[in-house]
This record gives C-alpha cells, structure tokens and sequence, in this order.
C-alpha cells in the first residue's frame, strides 16, 4: 500500500486571495495516478488556499479567551470545513475522470486532537475501503479538540501522513510538492542551494530560513518534523516535484526520481 500526499500548493494557487483550484495541474495528476495503476492507494492532499485563508483568518487553533472569540471561531471553523470539503470534492472528481475509484474521507467526521495533535481516529474505516478496492482520499481538515482552551484545530495533511504511517504501516509513502526536495538553503535565495538526495535530520540544513514558509500548517519545517519522526520509527519517506510531468507516474511505479528520500541514519 502506498500514501501519496499531494501539496496543496500543487493542486491550488495557494497564494490566491480566494479559494483558487489549479484544474491544469489536477487533471494531468489525476492521468498519472491512472496510469500509473496501483491497487493500494490512500491520498491526502493539503488545503492550500482553500483551507489556509480561512484557518488564518480566524486563528483556529489559538486560545478562546471570551464567549464572543468562541462565537466568531465557530464561524471560521464551519467556513473552513466547507472550503477544505469542496476542495475535495474537486480533487475526487478529477480522480473519478480517470476511473480512480476515490472516496472521500473527511478528517472532521472521525479524528479528534488534543492540543493540536491527533488523540483519537477510527481508522477501520479507511481499512474497509482499502479492502473493498476503493481509494481513500483524505486532506487537510479543522477538527475538533480537547483542550478547553482552544477547542478546535487545523490537522494538516502532513500530519495525517504521519499518523496513518504510524498505524497502517505502508510500503512507500510518497510527498508530493511544487520543489524538487529539500535543498540546503532556499533556493530562492541562495544561487548555491544544493538539493539533498537524503535528510536524516534537521542538521542537514544549513538555512533553516529555508524551511519555513510559514502557514497555519508550518511550512516545510512543519512537514519535515512530522517526516523525521517517521524516519525515527523505521518509516521512510520521498519528497517528490509533482509539478514535472511524468515524474508521480513513474514514482508510484517505484522508479527511482529525482527528490529528497527522509530517512533515519
């Protein structure tokens, strides 16, 4: 069984000041998931701008200090469940385009945090539909939490790459992003930044300026802490440059691309 993550930044403009899908992008990703074949698939994808604005917005995940904050978070808890939901909804009409028989998973109807982080999910649901032949397409999702003082957090799809790893144990886990990798500073600053064809930690950046791009999610430095403590446990992982066509089709058929492999030393 493989996990495929697709970055939010791949599948929408997620510098968009609205809720912006990338169709051209998603409708090629869809043909190489196809054609690529695989029988064991569960796909997570980001919220990009369709999660992130609205998360930001209202701050979902910080403290609730008054019943009128409480008020206004709800709000921006509902709104960003309905952005992340139609999200997915696009994602799993493009895969169905191409007879990927996707369904959809929201993290908001079985996974509960505690203090940001995943305490509890129902996952004999996911295994049913992978039993059944089906493709669980899960992303990122505000749930609920609980700390009283927050109530309710953003659970990127990073994360539940990491949680589902955890639990479910799969062959190959696949990232997909709008770079090459990680590189050893940020290529867009630095002329010199070198891609690293492996990451055993946080030491091998030399920037970690690099790392973080900063959203509600974290950003690479986000992505790579949750990719490390899978490292950590055995659990390898690729990052991968979805935005080079051809490059997921020939990684879910296990050829050997250009990326960054996380692993422990």
């Amino acid at each position: 069984m493989i996990i495929l993550k697709l970055g939010g930044s791949v599948i929408t403009r997620k510098d968009a000041t609205k809720p912006t899908l990338d169709p051209v992008n998603l409708d090629r990703i869809a043909q190489e998931i196809a054609r690529a074949g695989n029988r064991k698939l569960i796909i997570i994808h980001g919220a990009g701008s369709f999660g992130h604005l609205h998360a930001r917005k209202y701050e979902i995940g910080s403290p609730i200090t008054t019943p009128e904050e409480l008020e206004r978070k709800r709000m921006g808890f509902t709104l960003t469940q309905n952005s992340v939901k139609n999200l997915n909804h696009f994602v799993c009409h493009y895969l169905l385009k191409y007879e990927i028989p996707a369904v959809a998973v929201p993290p908001s109807s079985f996974i509960i945090t505690e203090n940001k982080r995943i305490k509890s999910a129902n996952l004999e649901i996911v295994e049913k539909y992978l039993e059944m032949g089906l493709v669980p397409v899960l992303y990122g999702d505000v749930v609920m939490d609980t700390d009283e003082s927050i109530q309710m957090a953003v659970v990127s799809g990073d994360q539940l790459v990491n949680y589902l790893s955890k639990e479910l144990q799969p062959e190959r886990i696949i990232l997909g992003s709008d770079v090459d990798g990680i590189y050893d500073s940020d290529p867009k600053t630095h002329s010199q930044a070198q891609l690293l064809e492996e990451v055993n930690s946080m030491e091998d950046l030399k920037f970690l300026e690099g790392a973080r791009t900063v959203d509600v999610t974290g950003g690479m430095a986000g992505k790579l802490t949750e990719l490390l403590e899978l490292a950590g446990k055995g659990i390898e992982s690729e990052l991968i440059n979805v935005g080079c066509e051809g490059l997921l089709e020939s990684a879910l058929k296990g050829e050997k691309v250009r990326g960054t492999i996380i692993s422990k030393q």
